[in-house]
């Protein structure tokens, strides 16, 4: 097996049964069976509630009775994303896993491990009959990816826990105590067509090789959107018409990938070709340290459709998608180093109803800037006259400093490490927030092992580093 090398095997082998699973956000049922088969076969305690989330509880070790409880927490879903190239089917292929070279990665998809990682550690921990603890529980929710669902529907009864380690964070020898909450902009716009004049081609442009990410956790980096790359050159082009438009997958992934064919003159092709070269070096320029592989192509073709989308509006749309704001708005002032607000224009379309759609994902450690840049999002297709939609709102986690099960974590990690964790917020959206609101009295962190490119086709977990946290978490519960 591909761990067999590994420290931690038990662990890794329980990791590898969880990428196995089609688990794309919506899909959950596979994973929830396993959890539920699995926790049957090693005689743990596990629950189902009316939203689909499963809860495991094992009770304390013998002597530990008296110890507070502990929630695990972690989420079943992932987000799907594969290379051009590849032919997998999230719907029903298991994840291809590769380890070399200290990381374990996936063959042309994204791992999953954001937040496989998660079920594996608290699998780990429950069938570990060697660890002293108090009171155990587990919490895996569904759809975390898309809408938090499963945080947002929790049944209070099921946990008694008033202490909660959420293991959804991606770098080691943080402690996150804040999360920026979130809006969802969708924009749809009628499409009215008219017919395609005979002299002219059909021009499909296309921008890849980006590298993408989540647009949490790696907003800051300042990569490049693929779909803010067309907008931004076809707006220098004009009396256009529109046949085709994608470019994106999910609202939390920044988009690596996007496409638009339009008809255009084929006199034009000269001045289109130099337009679009000109402002490929420009880009190729600009992004050349934080997104290298950038790649814009041009094909042209002279079979016509007989309809395309009316010009006027080809133009007012990709107005729109030029003026719809994308990447870091602000940094915060309160926490040095941290993104309070940024956009993230994620998905554009047509949809099955013959409508220009586009989604975008905001987020906020404050409430009235998230609010703000929503309006601004929206005000971009209000300019062609779209309709507006906002949904999946949730709140941010305000930071608690003060809390005593903070204070008491980060000593045992420099009890365990010999060093003083960072105790921050994250740009990210966790489900913490929503898990304290609903459980009164709950106290939460987060903290996962080094996590790299999640949402990605790149993404990889660091071995020694998750083995590390694995350590750390089963001597925090057996200690405090």
């Amino acid at each position: 097996m591909w761990y067999d090398n590994l420290k931690e095997k038990r662990l890794w082998a329980y990791f590898e049964n969880i990428p196995a699973i089609p688990r794309e956000s919506g899909d959950e049922e596979g994973i929830r069976q396993f959890l539920l088969s699995w926790a049957k076969k090693h005689s743990i305690e596990a629950k189902t509630d009316k939203t689909g989330n499963v809860i495991y509880y094992k009770p304390a070790t013998p002597g530990m009775e008296g110890k507070e409880p502990i929630l695990l927490q972690g989420h079943m879903d992932m987000v799907c994303v594969k290379t051009d190239t590849s032919t997998h089917d999230f719907t029903k292929d298991g994840i291809e896993i590769v380890c070399e070279n200290g990381i374990v990665r996936a063959k042309d998809t994204s791992l999953g491990g954001d937040n496989g990682i998660a079920i594996a550690i608290a699998m780990d921990i429950f069938s570990d009959e060697k660890l002293q603890h108090g009171p155990l529980e587990a919490l895996f929710t569904i759809s975390e990816e898309t809408g938090l669902t499963g945080a947002f529907g929790i049944e209070k009864e099921y946990i008694s826990a008033r202490r909660m380690i959420n293991l959804d964070s991606e770098e080691e020898d943080i402690i996150y105590i804040g999360c920026a909450g979130g809006i969802e902009v969708d924009a749809t716009k009628e499409i009215k067509w008219e017919p395609v004049d005979n002299n002219c081609l059909v021009y499909s442009l296309t921008a890849s090789g980006l590298l993408g990410g989540h647009s949490g956790g790696e907003i800051h980096k300042q990569r490049a959107n693929a779909i803010k790359l067309l907008a931004r050159i076809l707006h220098r082009i004009d009396s256009l018409q529109l046949l085709t438009i994608s470019g994106g997958t999910k609202r939390n992934v920044i988009p690596s990938l996007a496409s638009i064919s339009f008809v255009a003159s084929k006199e034009r092709l000269p001045i289109i070709t130099s337009i679009i070269e000109e402002a490929t070096k420009e880009i190729k320029g600009e992004y050349l340290i934080q997104d290298p592989d950038i790649s814009i192509c041009l094909t042209t073709e002279e079979e016509l459709p007989e309809l395309a989308i009316d010009r006027k509006l080809s133009q007012k749309w990709i107005t729109s998608l030029f003026l719809a704001p994308h990447g870091v708005a602000t940094n915060s002032l309160a926490l040095p180093g941290i993104v309070e607000t940024s956009s993230n224009l994620a998905i554009v379309g047509i949809n099955d109803k013959e409508q220009l759609y586009a989604v975008s994902s905001i987020r906020s450690s404050v409430e009235s800037a998230k609010n703000e840049l929503a309006y601004v999002v929206a005000a971009a297709f209000e300019t062609c006259k779209a309709d507006i939609i906002y949904s999946g709102s949730y709140p941010s986690w305000t930071p608690n400093p003060e809390s005593k099960f903070t204070k008491l974590v980060a000593q045992k990690y420099k009890e365990f490490t010999k060093k003083d964790p960072i105790i921050t917020a994250i740009h990210a959206g966790l489900e913490c927030g929503i898990i304290n609101s609903n459980i009164e009295g709950m106290d939460s962190l987060s903290m996962g092992p080094n996590l790299f490119d999640v949402h990605s086709t790149k993404e990889h977990l660091e071995v020694e580093s998750v083995e590390r946290i694995a350590e750390f978490v089963k001597f925090l519960i057996s200690t405090i």
